[in-house]
């Protein structure tokens, strides 16, 4: 979240990004709010030193054994007085810091200003769309045609938006994940396997909670929640910690299986395994000082682009603009890959460095050699890579005439094979 002082103190700044990422929240309210807090609390203040003059002058008046009860009796009242300014004070800070909490990040000042997608910036594409002399399918056909997707026994199970993979389309997934991670540790990414179930804190400190609630699947008694990505659990390995300047950068790999409702998304894909409540994804995430966050985002993008590449799929990378971007983004990279059946681009990974916006929520901080205080450290992350979104991707890709799919050349290894028929 932003700092309460940074708000106050520049107002018209987190005015025109929340103008430019297209959200209404009343500031004004917060300021009068924060306004009430600081007279209360210099009004607390002086009542606190006043207190400690007059505990000094009953001290000397006792030891010349003359009457204090005066000054004893004033100080009950002051001592009630600060009772009471402290607990309206405590109220006002929870007001203020229910307010901040759902204030979005600053965009940085090289995000394109945008009202929504369609004012994305393309910054660069790789490979050229492979040229088909047949009607190429749709995943979900060559899936069922290879039977190695069941989407009906999926609904069965589970209900809609779930998938079932078999035989060797488990194993593509299967191979697929073992792929990232091992190139991602190759880089110096350090394989983690957390929770997939965490507790409020998790989801408050990276930036779900309080207002992602109706995406997230909760459970009710005792309270916890499935992950919507690695990045909540990966990211609350080092909550309430402070880091050494020397233990900087800190690199973090993961896979999980991760949970959404997809509650915003009704009617968008609705065949397939583009937009699942559960699917499978390795995540990439950095802690790093904050004069090295930018040019960090810049290599975590290369890194998840280097999976695409390795894989041969034709994809682009976009900036995100001001009205697309993230809740806890100050900056983010979309890696699109190209889907021949849609003849579109669709969304692989986003790559996004949220500066301090999460560390101060989550209170992750680190002190430099040989200075005083500490800093929040900056934290990074993205998609290397969404599995399912993935696997569509070379099924459509590398499809063959026969109905057969190519295995992608780095993956053989991992299938054991060279072609799924």
């Amino acid at each position: 979240m932003l700092d309460a002082r940074f708000v106050r103190e520049n107002i018209d700044i987190v005015k025109k990004s929340l103008e430019n990422r297209n959200y209404i929240l009343p500031l004004d309210e917060c300021l009068t709010i924060e306004g009430k807090r600081r007279s209360l609390l210099r009004e607390s203040e002086g009542l606190r030193n006043r207190r400690n003059v007059v505990t000094d002058e009953i001290a000397i008046l006792k030891s010349k054994q003359q009457d204090a009860s005066g000054l004893i009796e004033e100080m009950k009242g002051v001592s009630h007085r600060i009772k009471e300014l402290d607990d309206k004070i405590k109220i006002l800070e929870g007001n203020i810091n229910d307010f901040l909490l759902n204030i979005p990040n600053i965009p940085h000042e090289s995000v394109p200003v945008g009202k929504d997608e369609a004012e994305n910036v393309e910054v660069r594409g790789w490979g050229a769309p492979r040229l088909f002399d047949f009607e190429p399918l749709n995943h979900w056909d060559i899936g069922e045609m290879l039977e190695i997707i069941d989407f009906e026994r999926a609904s069965k199970i589970a209900g809609a938006r779930f998938s079932l993979t078999k035989g060797l389309g488990a194993k593509l997934e299967r191979s697929l994940m073992n792929f990232m991670l091992d190139l991602n540790t190759s880089k110096g990414y350090k394989e983690v396997f957390p929770p997939i179930i965490v507790n409020r804190e998790s989801m408050t400190g990276t930036g779900q909670l309080p207002k992602f609630e109706m995406e997230l699947f909760r459970i009710a008694d005792p309270e916890f929640y499935l992950i919507p990505t690695a990045e909540v659990p990966v990211t609350n390995i080092h909550r309430d910690e402070i880091l050494s300047e020397k233990d900087l950068p800190i690199y973090y790999t993961a896979y999980t299986p991760c949970f959404r409702r997809e509650a915003g998304s009704y009617g968008k894909d609705v065949r397939g395994l583009i937009r699942q409540h559960q699917f499978n994804k390795v995540e990439l995430v950095k802690f790093v000082k904050p004069e090295d966050s930018y040019n960090e985002l810049e290599s975590l993008t290369k890194d998840a682009e280097d999976i695409l590449q390795k894989l041969e799929l034709p994809y682009r990378v976009v900036a995100l603009c001001t009205g697309d971007l993230g809740f806890a983004a100050s900056k983010t990279y979309d890696l699109e890959v190209w889907l021949p059946a849609q003849q579109k681009h669709r969304e692989i990974s986003s790559c996004s460095n949220f500066t301090d916006f999460q560390a101060r929520r989550a209170n992750i901080r680190f002190k430099r050699e040989g200075k005083k205080g500490t800093e929040f450290v900056h934290t990074l992350n993205g998609s290397g890579l969404a599995i399912g979104r993935t696997l569509v991707a070379v099924l459509e890709n590398y499809q063959q005439k026969d109905g057969s799919v190519i295995v992608p050349e780095v993956l053989r290894p991992y299938m054991g094979v060279e072609v799924i028929k």
